[in-house]
């Protein structure tokens, strides 16, 4: 009886906390998307305006209003998550560091590391290592990314020779995979690797390092007036 009182009370807690993050999610998504509460009264209004019309010509309203309550519920549902994805990605759209949020919201069987390459014109590259092998997701100046990628693919070619390497160049250029896109082309990239080759790959790679594990950094908060040296390097 304990045990329930206290997974009840849990489950109590936790309601809020889920209500209070969906108004959150609401009222973000509004910013940038003015006609979003019209949308979904729209599709909820009219998914169980059909079903209760159906019910009422087969002689069964109440039937079909119950389904067509729950099924509008869900419809609202559905349409409220990519409209709020919609949103969000037009809100990172630009921003520094938004690949590397997509990247982290890949799906599972998917390890990343941001930031494994940078240039003091703060383009930057990400590694995700998969099935598919290795994808480095760039972000920044297109022309400037070509030479970080050259030198990146370069480095991993000494550490991880039988995997295949995917690149992909954030942006809305020719050739280039807008934001929102990026986890939709990863995900149809081909599998290739078994598990326990992910796992080989993953282990040579972060023996290598990357570029915030190589970075000496000193602890604790840095002295007022210190600057970055050109190397990258703190000394």
């Amino acid at each position: 009886m304990a045990r329930k009182a206290n997974t009840d009370s849990t489950d109590a807690a936790a309601n809020p906390g889920r209500l209070k993050q969906i108004a959150l999610t609401y009222k973000m998504t509004r910013k940038a998307d003015s006609k979003i509460g019209l949308v979904l009264a729209g599709v909820g209004l009219v998914t169980f305006g059909v079903f209760l019309a159906i019910g009422f010509l087969i002689g069964h309203p109440i039937y079909l209003g119950v389904l067509g309550f729950l099924l509008a519920f869900l419809a609202t549902a559905i349409v409220f998550g990519r409209r709020a994805e919609r949103a969000a990605f037009g809100q990172m759209e630009g921003q520094p560091g938004a690949a590397a949020a997509v990247l982290q919201n890949v799906g599972r069987g998917w390890s990343t590391t941001p930031a494994v390459a940078m240039n003091r014109s703060q383009d930057v590259v990400h590694r995700a290592v998969g099935k598919a092998g290795i994808v480095l997701v760039a972000e920044g100046n297109p022309n400037r990314l070509k030479t970080l990628l050259a030198a990146e693919k370069k480095k991993m070619a000494r550490i991880v020779v039988d995997v295949p390497v995917h690149d992909i160049i954030v942006g809305t250029g020719e050739g280039q995979v807008p934001l929102k896109k990026v986890r939709t082309t990863m995900l149809k990239l081909p599998r290739v690797l078994t598990g326990p080759q992910v796992t080989a790959a993953n282990d040579r790679l972060r023996a290598m390092g990357d570029l915030m594990s190589n970075m000496p950094l000193p602890k604790g908060p840095m002295p007022k007036g210190m600057r970055m040296p050109r190397g990258g390097k703190m000394r």
